[in-house]
């Protein structure tokens, strides 16, 4: 029996091969490698991207004179690191975010020296619970992450407005959310800096590591441009200003990223398209994603719950369906975190979630036949 897989990167490097390879044969062609005008042309597409308001939108970007502007670097670990360092945050300071996340959002507060303030997450979205920002604030708190988990987007007007009233920057974590919306605006257009990895299998992935992060064109972003590249400036480059590092995308990943950057509304559309399918074939016993009012998810992973979540996951695997877990343990359950290096709230919604999380396929190639033999074997596993 054919497997289902839970992502599939051939297909879509097959559906683009033509414009993949040319692009890689241009940059290969260049003996330019790293930061050249491939990596500037991405930087200024993605940031246009982003910018471009929709039909619905609620909150005009209009109401911010600054310009945004991209900053492309090694990975989204990277971004964040980066966006914190900018924001002056390193040890005896306190940064608010989520336990259920990837490692890489409490991984990069640990980098710079900072502690993760771990706290609960709404059980519909999975994103950070606004109203637990309050009760974790201390006269240490320097920042706020809310993560937009899966593709659906943070509750960011109450994040900010409990943020901004407590003067912290928020630095939304855009990973699984490239093209997600709130209220019409595009999540990376909300917070102060906002972080996004290109990680194969995101939305908008590129063919290895890469991530950016994205701003206001100001000194915040000037910041990240210097600290990505050993402290230097255009005006005195190879002469540190500051302490920086080695976090550059390279122009082949660059190249890749600007001809995907093209599908990625008709990808998201995909995604949704099947969402939707499935929403409807699914078995009515299944917890299946929601979307907010005035929220567009862009389903960077389609996520269901289920009470017997081994037996569901075996169940499909004999009918030719991989399932997955994102993720099998929150931070806080991490051997390298720990009371001494975080600090944790009260989590009972994180808790419950991850024991009843199940990953199923979901990619912008996968067929309604497919999705189709998904709901079947989920009906037939939860009627067992």
């Amino acid at each position: 029996m054919t497997t289902i897989p839970v992502i599939d990167l051939i297909a879509q490097y097959t559906t683009l091969k033509p414009e993949l390879d040319a692009a890689t044969q241009r940059v290969l062609a260049s003996g330019w490698y790293i930061l050249g005008q491939e990596v500037s042309a991405f930087e200024t597409e993605f940031a246009t991207y982003l910018a471009a308001e929709g039909p619905d939108v609620e909150s005009s970007i209009d109401e911010v004179t600054a310009p945004l502007a991209c900053v492309a670097v090694n990975s989204g670990t990277d971004a964040l690191h980066l966006a914190l360092r900018a924001c002056d945050i390193g040890p005896g300071d306190e940064v608010i975010t989520v336990s259920h996340t990837a490692v890489a959002t409490v991984a990069a507060i640990r980098l710079t020296g900072a502690t993760p303030v771990l706290v609960d997450i709404d059980p519909a979205t999975y994103t950070l619970d606004p109203a637990a920002i309050a009760a974790a604030l201390t006269p240490h708190t320097k920042a706020v992450i809310p993560v937009h988990l899966y593709g659906h987007p943070a509750a960011l007007d109450e994040i900010l407005t409990v943020a901004h009233k407590a003067d912290l920057p928020v630095i939304e974590d855009c990973a699984q959310a490239h093209g997600a919306t709130f209220q019409g605006r595009k999540v990376g257009t909300w917070g102060d800096l906002a972080c996004f990895s290109f990680y194969p299998t995101k939305n908008l992935g590129a063919l290895g590591d890469g991530g950016a992060v994205v701003g206001r064109a100001g000194e915040l972003l000037a910041r990240v441009r210097s600290l990505r590249e050993y402290g230097w400036t255009p005006q005195a480059r190879y002469i540190s200003q500051t302490e920086g590092m080695n976090s550059r995308l390279d122009e082949l990943q660059a190249a890749l990223l600007r001809v995907k950057l093209n599908y990625l509304d008709q990808w998201n559309d995909a995604r949704r398209c099947l969402a939707a399918h499935y929403a409807a074939q699914l078995p009515a016993n299944i917890v299946k994603p929601v979307e907010q009012p005035g929220c567009r998810h862009v389903y960077h992973l389609y996520i269901v719950r289920v009470p017997d979540r081994e037996g569901f996951r075996q169940t499909m695997q004999r009918a030719g369906v991989a399932t997955a877990i994102h993720y099998p343990a929150a931070v806080h359950q991490q051997p390298a975190y720990h009371r001494g290096n975080i600090i944790c709230h009260a989590l009972p919604n994180t808790e419950q979630v991850l024991r009843e999380i199940v990953t199923l396929p979901l990619y912008p190639q996968m067929t309604l036949d497919q999705i189709a033999q998904v709901a079947a074997a989920a009906q037939q596993s939860l009627a067992a």
